[in-house]
């Protein structure tokens, strides 16, 4: 081939509507010299068998941009790139069976509306003036979108393709990749079928063969693509006359899409018959066993229906639209689409290797589409992206996630596509990947377990009797058989001793000539002197929230980091792509435990069983042993009391906690934790703290010092912004809440206004009141201010505090 291109700025793995979408958008930033590569047609993947619907609806903030910006994107396309689409709003609704499915739906309904997509609740007679053929009998309301539709993929992913070749973008289809090569310098070659290119990144937007195409990138720091690949079948109905005369009557236009998210499917017109798409509980998962190996090449290539799995859903749809019932089916499509252990795609930086992106594990690649290919041209070119992104990071797993757990994971999301997520259910499937040294003793004491980041830890401790059972999570309330037991695990904490295993911690050792300065440069703010501790944080170009991190110096060139579980390969990979030659980084993440003891009674608990310096102030640390073992004492607790951490290693650990647990400690787990870092206002990653906010705007200029020499990432935004003044403003808030407390992103209203929104909420057992944590339009951040809170579907009054904690202002108790 004359015109084969040997040299490229990006090389994208996959023709799908996704890689096209990512060349499409790197072409609208301005880097019009990137190549796609597809093995076979375009859409051949997932796409070209794609139902083509495109929901706005999501309980993720994140994910609702993502496929809101979508239909923005394809409502203009077509005359953009001058292509035909046949792109359909026909408005969507979704049906509620129950109370609890109203209140999803209210919640989902108050993001949109921030979002400025204009859902409406509606009562089941108005939706049944509007799809006449619906049976409305047992239905508690109807949440409608009308931005919702349904778009032909194939078209689409050719309009994107279009739009990037007319910007200058190659795409050489039948062209496999074979390979990848990572050069010195960090640059690639892509091996093909016809020959090299050589670029400066590669993306593997490969579908359902990215966890193949992954392989390839494990010499040069890769890990295993963490994901399955499930059957998925939809149905297409024969032509209903009924149907066609409707759309006469109503000037071409289509019913809404209808979703029965309780059942679980979905059921469009299609011309003038039905497209049924159950995600039925008895599914089925293909390529995962030895004797059903995944091809080759399974382009443009269906499995055999199989009707029988989705026979109970059929039937629930077609009491629901008997009309459809009048029809025959005309045919089934089986096709493969790929699942992620969360159901979310993985979208950003490849986990460990430098210049390679991924973009791939869709289930929903049409609706996601659009967005994720602007989301992947940011994190490119710009190297941050517009909103925070971490629900589809592909950092967000780490080394728990082998093939059993994505196996049965994948199952579980798919048989629970349209579930509801209530705040205190923990899914079955896969569980036990990570557990503590007295993981054991945790779960005999009564420990109901839950998983972050593959560790399992307390989520609280039930007593005999308590019902532990699934069923009783079903609910968003703060009631239910963990209420009293987490009151009783807080007031032991304000009264006496809790004790709290917390495995998982990251942990990174940072030693050798130059990490001073490397650490004065690398965060925002000042470092602790050796023998003290305190928080650091990072911000991007812009000044917004990278992390957080503490920070313990054991000597002049020698620090320990010490992150969230959930941030262990994002951090991670900031500070070992950061640090100067000679500075080392060692991680023992996996080698130790963390004990939380804090409380009023903390000291005397511990003085029987340390020979620490107990006397040691606040933010001090030191190594000692504890129970007759080596550990490592923090003075500090997330608790808000006097406490510390003991760290120790893994086989020191049971010794430790049977001798704290023998001296009078109650244990407590996370629902505890989680009210009492609230009553304190201390911040969580990725929910109070993101890149959606700056550091300023965070409330965290005490951790900025802007007249230090060193030009930490963000300096100048960050003084361009003090100059400016904030738009947003960090708040705590006391709400009205009734039984249910503020969830993430609930909508902040100052009378008709949406102002802000809750980042977190609980209810504070030691103040007797339910906290939200937020940000509000900065004017209002003002003491005393009263606002609402949307808290599904109810407006609850809201007062905003003062910038201080709400339990123990002065930190008395901490520094007791």
């Amino acid at each position: 081939m004359n015109d084969f291109p040997t040299k490229a700025r990006v090389v994208i793995i996959g023709g799908g509507v996704v890689g096209c979408s990512s060349l499409y958008h790197l072409a609208k930033k301005g880097w019009t010299d990137c190549v796609l590569l597809e093995k076979n047609e375009l859409t051949a993947g997932s796409t070209w068998h794609a139902a083509g619907n495109v929901p706005t609806f999501s309980n993720s903030w994140a994910i609702m941009n993502m496929q809101r910006y979508s239909t923005e994107l394809y409502s203009r396309l077509a005359d953009e790139v001058d292509y035909p689409m046949n792109y359909h709003v026909s408005g969507s609704i979704r049906l509620a069976h129950s109370k609890e499915r109203m209140q999803e739906f209210e919640h989902a309904m108050s993001m949109g509306r921030y979002q400025g997509i204009p859902m409406e609740m509606w009562t089941p007679e108005e939706a049944k003036e509007r799809y006449p053929f619906l049976e409305t009998h047992d239905l508690e309301g109807v949440l409608y979108d009308p931005t919702d539709g349904d778009i032909d993929p194939a078209q689409l992913t050719q309009a994107l393709a279009k739009g990037a070749r007319d910007m200058g973008q190659k795409i050489i289809r039948f062209c496999p990749a074979t390979n990848v090569t990572q050069h010195d310098d960090g640059t690639w070659t892509v091996h093909t079928e016809k020959g090299d290119i050589a670029c400066d990144y590669v993306v593997n937007a490969a579908g359902y063969y990215a966890q193949r195409v992954g392989d390839w990138f494990k010499p040069f720091g890769g890990r295993t693509v963490p994901a399955m690949v499930m059957s998925h079948q939809y149905l297409l109905t024969d032509e209903v006359p009924e149907v066609e005369a409707w759309s006469k009557e109503n000037g071409g236009k289509k019913l809404p899409l209808l979703r029965d998210v309780d059942i679980s499917y979905y059921l469009r017109q299609e011309k003038n018959g039905f497209n049924l798409g159950p995600y039925e509980p008895n599914c089925k998962g293909h390529w995962m066993t030895e004797d059903d190996p995944m091809p080759e090449d399974f382009s443009f290539q269906l499995w055999n229906d199989d009707l029988d799995r989705i026979e109970d859903i059929m039937m629930d749809a077609m009491e629901r639209v008997p009309l459809m019932a009048t029809s025959g089916v005309g045919r089934v499509i089986n096709g493969p689409i790929p699942y992620a252990p969360d159901g979310l795609p993985l979208i950003g930086p490849m986990p460990g290797v430098k210049n390679a992106f991924e973009a791939h594990t869709f289930t929903f690649g049409i609706a996601q589409g659009g967005g994720a290919g602007k989301v992947l041209a940011e994190w490119i070119v710009d190297g941050h992206t517009e909103w925070d992104m971490w629900a589809v990071d592909p950092r967000r797993y780490t080394d728990y996630t082998d093939q059993d757990y994505c196996n049965q994971k994948g199952m579980e999301v798919y048989g629970n596509e349209y579930a509801m997520h209530f705040p205190h259910h923990e899914w079955p499937a896969a569980r036990n990947k990570k557990t503590s040294p007295v993981h054991e003793k945790v779960k005999a004491l009564g420990g109901v377990m839950g998983a972050y980041n593959g560790w399992e830890r307390a989520n609280w401790f039930a007593q005999p009797g308590d019902d532990t059972s699934l069923e009783a999570t079903h609910t968003w309330g703060r009631s239910g058989p963990w209420e009293h037991r987490v009151k009783e695990e807080c007031e032991a904490v304000r009264d006496r001793c809790g004790v709290l295993d917390l495995p998982g911690f990251s942990r990174f050792w940072i030693q050798g000539d130059g990490a001073d300065d490397w650490l004065r440069g690398f965060c925002t703010g000042g470092i602790p002197k050796a023998g003290r501790m305190n928080l650091i944080y990072v911000s991007d170009e812009r000044g917004r929230i990278l992390t957080e991190l503490s920070c313990i110096r054991l000597a002049e060139n020698n620090f320990v980091l010490i992150t969230a579980a959930t941030a262990q390969w994002h951090d991670g990979e900031l500070i070992r792509n950061s640090v100067p030659e000679g500075v080392t980084v060692r991680e023992t993440t996996t080698e130790r435990d963390t004990l939380i003891v804090t409380g009023p009674m903390s000291r005397t608990v511990l003085s029987g069983i340390t020979d620490a310096d107990l006397q040691q102030g606040w933010l001090t640390h030191q190594f000692a042993t504890v129970a007759g073992q080596d550990a490592f004492l923090i003075r500090v607790s997330f608790a808000g009391e006097l406490g510390w951490e003991i760290h120790a290693q893994n086989d020191a650990m049971p010794a430790i906690y049977d001798a704290v647990l023998a001296a009078g400690a109650k244990p407590f787990g996370m629902y505890a934790l989680n009210s009492l870092r609230i009553e304190k206002g201390y911040r969580a990653w990725k929910g109070d703290l993101s890149t959606d906010y700056s550091l300023l705007e965070g409330g965290l200029e005490r951790f900025v010092k802007l007249d230090k020499p060193q030009d930490f990432t963000g300096k100048a935004a960050i003084q361009n912004e003090k100059q400016q003044g904030v738009k947003k403003a960090f708040v705590t808030l006391i709400v009205d809440a009734g039984e249910v407390d503020a969830p993430y992103m609930s909508c902040i209203r100052s009378g008709d206004e949406i102002v802000g929104e809750t980042t977190s909420g609980a209810w504070g057992y030691r103040i007797g009141a339910s906290v939200a944590l937020g940000m509000v339009r900065a004017d209002l951040a003002v003491p005393g201010t009263e606002l609402e809170v949307e808290i599904y579907g109810w407006k609850c009054r809201a007062v905003v505090q003062e910038d201080q904690p709400l339990w123990d202002p002065a930190n008395e108790r901490l520094r007791a």
